[in-house]
């Protein structure tokens, strides 16, 4: 008969086998939500939604009816940083790409505004997970009615969070289908907004930086290679914020940009000039937005620009 210590031995030897040979749990899962969503989570934190199928709010109108953009963002500790339907401009929806001047065959779309013209999804690229990073590739259309004028693909790649913050690459490339599609920032009072932007939920102490230091007053037109937005959100007096890098290989770097204190960043590519896109020439914007706690000092914004800039340069 075998030793009791020995009996023991060999059962945590085979427990630790079967501990080894099992899978990890995975850092980042994609689930399902309902009403076209998507979410990611992070050790079973939620990190962002995908709203892929088309989204209304109760009590707005038809018109704003919309899809292909992230809301919600998170913090870090798991705070709503972004909004959806706000009072002051129902078609601000979280992170989104759209462009308040579309021409196509000699009639112009607002597509930003959401008037005429609708992103809609048309198929997953890819969806999946990685050891360090979440990734999620999308296929849209921009539509004028059941007709698709413009093919759009986004690529988003979200890493592991660490202490100070989580970096989030978004890249979209936009393909005419037939016929040639123009596209422009909106000119009323040379504003030049359009393109990717990201909208701010209420927050209170606001903070607003560019590269050449904080800011006490909106930016219209201004160029820097990227900008910071920080504040205290939800119910706790915590701070944190979310800057977005211009990638150097942007058609226009470094951007120009339109911020507003109450809760807008946008890189305006093409700003008050105008681009045609044609079959078979396709255009690439990326973008990479650095999700950090506390103001842009402390978060370490331009450490975490230079850094990327370095290894994109690579």
């Amino acid at each position: 008969m075998k030793k009791p210590s020995v009996i023991m031995s060999v059962v945590g030897v085979i427990a630790w086998l079967v501990a080894v040979a099992a899978p990890a749990e995975e850092a980042f899962r994609w689930a399902e939500q309902e009403d076209g969503k998507l979410a990611l989570t992070e050790n079973s934190q939620l990190v962002l939604v995908f709203n892929y199928g088309l989204q209304l709010k109760d009590g707005v109108k038809e018109q704003f009816r919309r899809a292909d953009y992230f809301h919600p963002v998170y913090d870090l500790d798991g705070v709503v940083l972004t909004d959806d339907f706000p009072k002051d401009h129902f078609h601000h929806r979280g992170l989104f790409w759209g462009w308040p001047e579309v021409t196509i065959g000699g009639k112009t779309y607002d597509p930003w505004g959401c008037v005429g013209m609708q992103q809609r999804f048309k198929r997953w690229l890819v969806r999946e997970t990685k050891p360090d990073c979440a990734v999620l590739g999308v296929e849209n259309g921009w539509f004028i009615g059941d007709r698709s004028v413009m093919r759009e693909t986004v690529e988003a790649r979200i890493h592991r969070r660490t202490e100070t913050g989580r970096a989030m690459d978004v890249t979209v490339t936009l393909e005419a289908e037939q016929e040639p599609v123009t596209l422009s920032g909106r000119h009323e009072a040379n504003k030049g907004y359009g393109g990717f932007t990201l909208r701010f939920a209420p927050r209170r102490d606001a903070s607003i930086w560019l590269s050449t230091g904080k800011t006490d007053k909106d930016a219209v037109q201004v160029r820097s290679p990227w900008a910071d937005y920080s504040g205290k959100f939800g119910a706790g007096d915590a701070v944190s914020g979310v800057a977005i890098f211009d990638h150097p290989k942007n058609p226009t770097y470094p951007t120009t940009w339109l911020t507003r204190f109450y809760g807008v960043l946008n890189p305006t590519w093409p700003a008050l000039e105008s681009v045609t896109l044609r079959a078979g020439k396709p255009v690439t914007l990326r973008y990479r937005l650095w999700i950090h706690r506390n103001d842009c000092t402390a978060g370490k914004v331009a450490e975490a620009y230079t850094k990327w800039t370095t290894d994109v340069a690579k």
